[in-house]
């Protein structure tokens, strides 16, 4: 029976072609388990000079099952990476060289400040392009990127879950998908459109995220968007590195398994490639393509605007900016020009622009201008593609993005790592491989209008430096509120100030507590239209408005207002509206009697008295409180 296996053995090296000597014995010796598809693959790995992996491989008979599932994963790490697992071991040993030489990858580059179009919220240049921006959605596509737990806010559910905000108890994938659904309604409605278009929406998961993000959407039915417009793809690992030769490490509870760790969000490019969607939109009509991130509650307050000057300005590329202080640490958009005439335009990191505009000659590096700002607007990682280039594009990489490598090294030898390391990529780093003459550029926005990301758990917001932003749930929800109370003055509102409270360790500023749905305001204009006459809200007051025709007339609110109606019912709020209103009742995180997703933000809404309306058909309805 042995002298049969070996012959076996022999037949199937000979017709590889390959030398019994060049292989791992231990490999050899199990040859007879495997599959052709899978010798193919052993052949790949001892020819890229992974043989350690077989090494602690026992005879066949012995954990033949671990083996084969070693084989299951090494298949699936070569399919879900361009190129496969021989592509990534190359480039890893080239980036892993550059790293140990200290190899600076702006070395011949010049930075300058890129074209973009600078923004200010409400004036007629804003209304222009978000008018122009809302026409153009129903011609986009939508890509979540939520591969992430939410561990790191001090939160065990996935982070889309999270509440944005507390007073209506809406998370973030709710908020994102009613938000496309106004789009979707508003572009119908400017465009005279004889029906209303689908908008896709894709949502990139992780192993950590994809079953769970999949269970939110089903228990809500899907927060009203069709479950066809959904699409959830998910984003594979990839293998850890050892050394700086490039050799895959092991788990070191599992000798049949590689250690992996997630790729970065750039992935979300390779995916979109080969699931063949891209092909799908363009086919469809569609012309653009937006990312966005996970818990940036502001986010599509600036996408209409965004969208319209992407569109207006035929960007084949649009990175959303907002503006940034000198050594703010927030990468910069950046134009670097290569003394051989290579010219590109992407995200800069903060600890690298500075260093690079000294190293041009600039000595005072990265320093704000005369607006008071840096000219190298900050990046909040929001794209806007223009599909038919990006498709161009991504048939030439194969999907695949610019990757780095960033090895811990135990000593300044550079020789051995202090853990396993892998390669990453960002989704803003597309750009990197693009030609000169793509139209690449920015949109800059208010800060307090488009960016307030929760990012931060409670304990680590607190320490942060005075005046520096905290980035937390709590940060994040109020960004809401101050962001709608400053939309409201601009459309003539008087919105009473805010008042500094501290919420777990946090100072920050409370303004009244509006909040809307997408569809009541999509647009500066269109929040406009609905407020007439002299209207008033309270500092300490809460309201709510759910539904798309509800029209604020002379109204002075000092409390709470909720106003809840379908489409079709149009509802006129005026008079005085005065009551006990919500509190805001402080929480310690530590407290383990509330809700974590309460505890995280430092307080719940205690709901002493409402003035609560629901109009359920259709008709012209007034609320106005008698005296």
């Amino acid at each position: 029976m042995v002298s049969a296996t070996v012959d076996s053995e022999a037949d199937i090296l000979s017709n590889l072609n390959i030398n019994a000597g060049d292989w791992p014995s231990n490999l050899v010796n199990n040859l007879c388990l495997l599959s052709p598809d899978q010798i193919e693959l052993g052949k790949m790995l001892v020819e890229m000079g992974q043989s350690h992996l077989f090494q602690q491989w026992t005879d066949p008979g012995v954990e033949d099952d671990k083996k084969k599932a070693f084989f299951a994963q090494v298949a699936k790490l070569n399919s879900s990476y361009p190129g496969g697992l021989a592509s990534y071991i190359k480039n890893a040993r080239e980036l892993l060289a550059d790293s140990k030489v200290g190899k600076n990858p702006y070395d011949g580059f010049t930075p300058s400040v890129p074209t973009g179009e600078v923004l200010s919220f409400g004036d007629d240049n804003f209304i222009k392009y978000e008018e122009a921006g809302v026409k153009e959605a129903q011609n986009a596509a939508f890509v979540l990127v939520a591969g992430g737990l939410g561990e790191r806010l001090g939160y065990n559910g996935i982070k889309v879950a999270l509440l944005a905000e507390a007073t209506t108890g809406t998370c973030f994938l709710q908020l994102y998908i009613e938000s496309i659904l106004a789009l979707q309604e508003g572009s119908c409605r400017l465009t005279q459109g004889t029906f209303q278009k689908d908008i896709p929406f894709v949502i990139m998961t992780s192993d950590d995220t994809h079953t769970r993000t999949l269970e939110v959407l089903e228990s809500n039915s899907y927060f009203g968007m069709k479950p066809t417009q959904v699409k959830l793809l998910k984003q594979e690992k990839v293998a850890c590195l050892d050394d700086n030769d490039a050799r895959l490490a092991l788990d070191p509870h599992n000798k049949y398994q590689i250690q992996t760790k997630p790729h970065g969000h750039g992935d979300v490019h390779s995916l979109l490639y080969s699931s063949g969607l891209l092909k799908v939109w363009l086919y469809a009509g569609l012309r653009w393509v937006l990312f966005f991130q996970d818990t940036n509650g502001l986010l599509f307050k600036a996408i209409p605007a965004s969208l319209g000057v992407s569109a207006t300005k035929q960007y084949q590329v649009n990175s959303l900016a907002v503006q940034r202080k000198a050594k703010e640490a927030m990468g910069g958009i950046t134009r670097l020009t290569h003394s051989d005439g290579r010219s590109v335009v992407i995200n800069v990191e903060y600890n690298q622009l500075d260093p690079l505009l000294r190293a041009a000659g600039h000595p005072d590096g990265d320093a704000n201008c005369e607006t008071g700002y840096s000219p190298f607007p900050g990046n909040i990682n929001q794209l806007i593609l223009e599909l038919g280039p990006y498709i161009e594009e991504l048939t030439k990489t194969g999907g695949a993005i610019k990757e780095f490598v960033n090895p811990k090294y135990k000593d300044a030898s550079k020789t051995s790592f202090k853990s396993s390391t892998r390669l990453e990529c960002m989704m803003q780093d597309y750009p990197k491989t693009l030609p000169p003459t793509a139209r690449v550029g920015f949109t800059v926005m208010d800060k307090w209008l488009a960016y307030a990301p929760v990012k931060n758990n409670p304990e680590d917001a607190s320490k942060v430096p005075k005046g520096n932003p905290y980035h937390s749930a709590t940060s994040g929800e109020m960004a809401i509120y101050r962001a709608n109370s400053l939309i409201l003055i601009k459309a003539g509102v008087q919105v009473e100030g805010p008042v500094q409270q501290v919420f777990n360790g946090q100072e920050v500023e409370v303004w009244p507590r509006i909040t809307w749905k997408p569809k009541w305001g999509l647009t500066f204009s269109e929040i406009k239209s609905k407020v007439r006459q002299s209207c008033s809200v309270s500092q300490r007051s809460t309201m709510v408005l759910k539904g798309r025709d509800i029209f604020l007339e002379d109204l002075s609110l000092d409390g709470a207002l909720i106003v809840n109606c379908i489409d079709g019912a149009e509802v006129k709020v005026g008079g005085s509206i005065q009551n006990k209103g919500w509190l805001l009742e402080r929480i310690n995180y530590k407290d383990t009697s509330s809700p974590e997703e309460l505890r995280i933000r430092g307080f719940k809404i205690n709901k002493l008295e409402q003035l609560e309306q629901t109009y359920s058909e259709p008709g012209k309805f007034i609320l106005k409180p008698q005296c």
